[in-house]
């Protein structure tokens, strides 16, 4: 079974054509960040007209390079919720006037699952290794999202931590829009900070005291820290400005990652779970790969770098398995920008 997924949560138009759940036919992704990279942040308005205009030459390249014509797609998935209302309604409403022109099944998909569901996809059979069994501790973390979650199945999780305010993705972009790193702010930080020094500052890691809290997260207080008390953290003084910005991205990087993994770990001890599975954006940040890596006694499983971002291919992939169990979505379906249970208020 061929599936056209489409993914358009933020400000990457992407359209994917996914064999079996597993093989990535084609996968295109038209980036916005030219275009929002003057406000150092995505633009809401921008970022849905970007996608109008461009949806269907997206798609079209996808069935291009999938050496497919419309009639060689058997089904249409498309990410349905979270994301930017906005963006989600053009590629959502494209996938449904495509299922329904052809008389296709359709489905909506949790752009969320689908981050967990990349890891599986390959470009060729002799690529194919064993994904690991469920169940197992997933790790979304991106610009909008940081959830620690239990795994059952492709569509079962169990949210055991997510933050409580900002998401890691967003407060690595906070930072790096203040102090002038460039954009897009997490992929600048991961390159400034090999240059610097990460014991240069010594930020503080959130105390969830209150409530029950073991595995959530908080970024607030970092970001602050790091914007607004600078000095009242700093260890060492720097050689030169130049040293300064990267020591910044270094300290700074070094925290946000030191905060996933202390509540990470704390699941990983508590479930007896030691496989965990990461998706997101922020799952290609050097520092986060390189920690995990490090613990020899986990079974780490990242998606390759090119499916860490949004991409039509992981909605495609998660669109097959619903697909293939005979579920399909409504053509009334619309689009969502949040999910219960993916954040949550303190204490």
């Amino acid at each position: 079974m061929k599936v056209l997924g489409i993914e358009s949560s933020c400000d990457e138009c992407a359209a994917a054509v996914v064999e079996n759940g597993r093989f990535i036919l084609s996968s295109v992704v038209a980036t916005q960040i030219p275009f929002h990279e003057a406000w150092n942040g995505v633009v809401p308005e921008i970022a849905s007209r970007k996608h109008t205009e461009w949806i269907m030459t997206v798609a079209e390249e996808a069935l291009k390079q999938a050496g497919l014509g419309p009639d060689g797609i058997d089904g249409v998935a498309a990410t349905s919720r979270p994301g930017l209302l906005g963006s989600l309604l053009v590629g959502l409403t494209f996938a449904k006037a495509f299922a329904f022109s052809r008389g296709l099944p359709f489905i909506a998909c949790d752009h969320m699952l689908a981050h967990l569901y990349a890891p599986r996809l390959v470009h060729a059979p002799e690529q194919e290794t064993e994904f690991p069994p469920y169940p197992f501790i997933g790790l979304l973390v991106s610009g909008g999202h940081s959830i620690i979650c239990r795994v059952e199945d492709f569509d079962t999780v169990t949210v055991l931590g997510t933050t409580i305010d900002d998401a890691v993705g967003e407060a690595f972009d906070k930072v790096a829009k203040f102090y002038g790193f460039g954009y897009p702010g997490g992929v600048c930080i991961d390159k400034l900070a090999t240059k610097g020094d990460s014991g240069a500052f010594r930020f503080p890691l959130p105390n969830l005291h209150k409530g029950s809290h073991d595995y959530d997260l908080s970024y607030s207080g970092l970001k602050t820290a790091v914007i607004n008390q600078l000095e009242q953290f700093r260890i060492k003084k720097p050689a030169s400005d130049e040293a300064e910005k990267a020591n910044i991205a270094a300290s700074f990087q070094k925290t946000a990652v030191d905060i996933l993994l202390r509540s990470l770990f704390r699941a990983v001890d508590d479930t007896g779970i030691s496989t965990i599975v990461a998706g997101g954006g922020v799952a290609a940040n050097s520092c986060l790969r390189s920690s995990l890596a490090s613990r020899k006694d986990l079974h780490c499983v990242f998606p390759p770098l090119e499916l860490c971002g949004d991409n039509g291919a992981m909605i495609a992939g998660l669109g097959y398995q619903y697909l293939a169990r005979g579920e399909t979505s409504s053509l009334n379906v619309s689009a969502s920008a949040r999910v219960s249970g993916f954040k949550r208020k303190y204490p």
